[in-house]
């Protein structure tokens, strides 16, 4: 009898693969247990973006031969010196810029626009709708898509539950501190339920503290949703925080990613300066270092 293998469906990815096989000689049934490979979530092939300007033949090689794979339910992150080319990156993914060269697709489909199945969190606070409310702006995307009212009202409250904002329902953003605008933004995302999440280094502009505390939180809701997640940073410490695996980025022009480096610390983390994560940070600040001296 063939190989059969043994899956859950409908449910969260198995961490085992279970086969089994009858061997017809001996009656006896053999089982075989092994880790099942993760489903590839985004999937970048020799990509390449240029950018020319609208008059001239000037052009900036932003991205060339750059590879990389996410894997289903993972948190990623894009680690990189100032003008590398992440944020580009970042774009081509969400489907607001278009590669000038080779293939990217999310979930086996090829990237042709923004979608709301690819939410972003920008770096701004202007990303939020100054005129409308904490639950309005989570609601927003959903009015667009036309998701009927009863639904807006369950996915609204659900997502400000998650993201603790509860209370400040009817405030509006210019009334939240900078760490809750950034919550508000997450929350709207997830209102949309996409299939990943991009964060475009959310907690950049916020104060030491309160980005230790975001990166607490952002951690337990990745946990809680499952979602597959690019976050970009320049922060070493963020990265091994917050990543499954840092992809390091060369120094533009024409940058690539250079380096995957897997974080193999137990979660949940809270930035907590363990001698793993001590490693790790030295690791990834020599190869930071080491495109800053290039040239």
């Amino acid at each position: 009898m063939p190989w059969l293998r043994w899956a859950e469906q409908g449910a969260v990815r198995p961490l085992l693969s279970v086969t089994w096989r009858a061997d017809s000689s001996t009656g006896c049934t053999h089982w075989r247990v092994s880790a099942s490979s993760p489903d590839v979530a985004i999937a970048v092939t020799n990509l390449s973006k240029v950018f020319r300007r609208e008059r001239g033949e000037e052009t900036h090689v932003a991205l060339q031969n750059l590879h990389m794979t996410v894997r289903e339910g993972e948190f990623f992150c894009l680690l990189g010196p100032s003008g590398c080319g992440k944020t580009t990156l970042l774009n081509l993914i969400a489907g607001f810029e278009q590669p000038s060269g080779g293939k990217l697709e999310v979930f086996g489909k090829a990237v042709s626009g923004p979608s709301p199945e690819r939410g972003v969190v920008f770096q701004t606070e202007l990303a939020l709708f100054s005129w409308l409310t904490v639950e309005e702006n989570v609601e927003f995307g959903l009015k667009v898509r036309h998701v009927p009212a009863p639904e807006r009202r369950e996915a609204v409250q659900r997502n400000l539950e998650l993201v603790g904002l509860t209370a400040y329902r009817r405030r509006f953003p210019h009334e939240l501190s900078g760490g809750m605008k950034q919550r508000v933004q997450i929350a709207r995302v997830l209102a949309n339920d996409p299939n990943v999440l991009l964060l475009d280094e959310p907690f950049a502009a916020l104060d030491a503290q309160t980005r230790r505390n975001m990166q607490r939180e952002l951690e337990a809701i990745w946990a809680r949703t499952g979602k597959t997640a690019v976050f970009i940073t320049h922060d070493i410490g963020e990265s091994v925080t917050l990543g499954d695996r840092v992809g390091v980025m060369t120094r533009g022009p024409a940058s690539r990613i250079k380096r995957i480096v897997e974080v193999d610390m137990p979660r949940p983390r809270g930035g907590a300066m363990t001698e793993r994560f001590l490693e790790l940070y030295n690791l990834l600040s020599a190869e930071i270092e080491a495109e800053s001296t290039v040239g």
